[in-house]
């Protein structure tokens, strides 16, 4: 599309994933003149879907499971339902074990606990007296917080002090949510679906083992009435509908664009300057969606940036750790034994296999932390052709495992493919323990997709960081990156802003609140106010 860089913008998005795409969407339905560039011919960034095993199985390399997605404002807002289509499983977490025992966490109540009450009549207990404010937190403070530009910490801790959920929910935001879990569940297989649950995709601990966790997500745990959610088809129709959407508001799409650096002049983002030596100009703002990094050192340059800001930029962090991916096409779906125990294990949208002890679980961080090939096979996984036919042939099934691995592990004098096809082997291995039927005659072809790889395809992933930032507590909420910068006209609306990595579409969606606000516009949608939703929970006795 050269002609789409041969004039002028009102303003410039860099970055084509969901990201992108919904803060294109907003401000081109609000009359601007919006350019979305990207490095790729493809579009949706981590959405994607892709035919890697055999033909007519479609398997999410990246992002599968999506955190109520039907429900968000923006899709709501974008009228997306009429595009994208998305399935919300009855039974969302599934853990089955060696003993024939398996455990599920479903949308009803009543089921959960009784699933819960057969490991331990206490923590099911336990579990409905967190439920009742769960539910209510997640919908008066969780979910408005999460569409909402931070307040600062003195504002909202003000806020929620008014009410007893919000000072509930305060208290359990400066807790470990490692060592609320282990103190308020006696039974371990409890304690490790809960951490699965709130450890945003598998069974890893630095998510819940940081000091405080100021987004709350150990609430998260409680609350079964907002869950994930399957995109039917694959996660990439929601890339579509996105794209649809705002090619329909007006925007224009310029893919495979090769950008030298972002124009800075008189200390306002002007436009971009491209590596074929033209530039293309925004009137009134560009918009980056790329990690700090990529944005600042090498699309802006130190020399132009204060001090305080690039101590910032220094001290932001990555996660330590990168994801090991194994995709199968099938026969027929996994079966597990412990379906005997519980039904319905073979159709949730989650499962959690491999770690069967809190010692188990702890062994694998710390060798993932050591950059150690973890000892201890355990993974996250999902029935998604189940769940969702269309993503397989009829009467074939797809699957996947999701590993946590050091980048660069210590494999010692083994090559990298090698060591992934082992490894991919080790996990089959311990999955068979689980599923008698997980046999070679039932895989018709497998696919593996690690960190050496996706980092090629997703420079941004710095490091390997599927989230583009760590999720560390000095790094969300009111310490996010921000959505304005040092420089004039220029900013971030991705993964390093409020609410932070995944497909959460929050840093497009308040982004483009923000940057019509600061443009004069006047927003065509009621942008979410955490202040009012918190100031409006029920005063506390």
């Amino acid at each position: 599309m050269p002609a789409a860089l041969d004039r002028s913008y009102d303003g410039i998005i860099i970055g084509a994933g969901h990201h992108g795409l919904v803060l294109g969407s907003y401000l081109a339905r609000c009359g601007l003149d919006i350019l979305l560039v990207d490095r790729r011919l493809q579009y949706g960034g981590a959405l994607v879907t892709e035919e890697v095993t055999a033909p007519g199985f479609y398997h999410n390399l990246h992002s599968t499971n999506h955190f109520h997605i039907s429900e968000t404002p923006w899709f709501k807002d974008l009228g997306l339902a009429d595009r994208v289509t998305y399935i919300t499983p009855r039974y969302e977490f599934g853990q089955p074990h060696l003993d024939g025992s398996a455990l599920v966490f479903g949308r009803d109540l009543e089921e959960t606990l009784a699933n819960v009450a057969r490991f331990s009549k206490r923590d099911a207990a336990t579990f409905r007296d967190w439920n009742r404010k769960a539910e209510e937190i997640t919908a008066r403070i969780f979910l408005p917080e999460r569409f909402s530009e931070p307040l600062p910490r003195a504002e909202r801790e003000a806020l929620l002090s008014r009410s007893d959920i919000g000072r509930d929910f305060l208290a359990a935001t400066k807790r470990q949510p490692f060592d609320v879990v282990r103190e308020l569940f006696e039974n371990e297989h409890v304690q490790l679906l809960f951490l699965f649950k709130i450890s945003l995709f598998g069974t890893w601990l630095v998510d819940t083992m940081s000091k405080t966790s100021p987004m709350g997500s150990v609430i998260r745990a409680f609350d079964l009435q907002s869950g994930y959610q399957l995109c039917k088809g694959g996660s990439a129709n929601l890339a579509r509908g996105l794209m649809e959407t705002f090619i329909a508001a007006g925007g224009r799409f310029a893919p495979q664009v090769e950008l030298d650096r972002i124009v800075i002049e008189s200390g306002k983002a002007t436009g971009i300057a491209l590596k074929d030596g033209r530039t293309v100009r925004a009137r009134q703002f560009v918009a980056s969606t790329l990690n700090v990094h990529q944005t600042f050192e090498d699309y802006i340059g130190r020399a132009q940036l204060p001090a305080a800001f690039l101590k910032k930029l220094d001290e932001f962090e990555y996660t330590k750790w990168t994801i090991f991916g194994l995709h199968l096409a099938l026969h027929e779906p996994l079966r597990f034994h412990s379906e005997k125990f519980e039904p319905n294990i073979h159709r949730t949208l989650k499962w959690s296999l491999g770690a069967e002890t809190m010692d188990e679980l702890l062994t694998a961080h710390k060798d993932v932390m050591a950059d150690r090939v973890p000892q201890i096979v355990q993974f996250g996984s999902g029935a998604l052709s189940v769940l969702d036919p269309t993503q397989a042939p009829p009467g074939k099934h797809t699957t996947y495992a999701w590993h946590v691995m050091p980048l660069n592990p210590d494999i010692g004098s083994c090559d990298y493919e090698t060591f992934k096809q082992e490894f991919a082997e080790r996990i089959i291995e311990k999955w068979a323990r689980y599923a008698p039927n997980m046999t070679r005659k039932n895989i018709i072809a497998q696919h593996v997709y690690t960190a050496r790889e996706y980092t090629q395809t997703f420079p941004e992933m710095r490091g390997g960081d599927i989230f583009m930032g760590a999720f560390s507590a000095d790094q969300v909420m009111y310490n996010h990156f921000g959505y304005r910068t040092p420089i004039g006209r220029l900013y971030m609306a991705g993964s390093a802003t409020h609410p932070g990595g995944a497909i959460s579409g929050g840093g497009g969606y308040i982004s483009a609140g923000i940057i019509a606000r600061d443009l004069g516009l006047e927003p065509w949608w009621k942008p979410w106010d955490a202040a009012g939703a918190l100031g409006a929970a029920p005063a506390a006795a």
